[in-house]
């Protein structure tokens, strides 16, 4: 999966290329998204093109926000459907990750 990734001011934005992210697919997404959690500590994930996410996506996304965290980093998440918010808000991790509606105010949050 190639993962398009924009760089503004000191904030990577990771742009989740797929519809869905689940189990055919989240190692794969681990994998690809491996070289931006090396290299950047304040990273945007925008899910604006996703449309359904199961658990074993969650725990891909969930494993990102630990790797960031464990060397003083931050992920933010953006642009996601009702649908896939909706599968947030229901195993509670709206509480764990900082969720907004756009790409911007995502971004912006990280300078705040």
């Amino acid at each position: 999966m190639e993962i398009p990734v924009e760089k503004t001011d000191s904030v990577t934005i990771a742009v989740i290329p797929v519809d869905e992210l689940d189990a055919s697919n989240a190692g794969e997404f681990k994998r690809d998204i491996a070289p931006v959690l090396d290299s950047d500590t304040r990273v945007v994930m925008d899910f604006s093109h996703l449309r359904f996410i199961d658990s074993s996506g969650l725990g891909a996304v969930l494993s990102c926000l630990r790797q960031l965290s464990a060397k003083g980093g931050d992920l933010k998440l953006c642009g996601m459907s009702k649908q896939v918010r909706s599968t947030f808000e229901l195993v509670r991790m709206h509480r764990v990750f900082d969720i907004f509606p756009t790409r911007e105010e995502a971004v912006r949050a990280f300078s705040g």
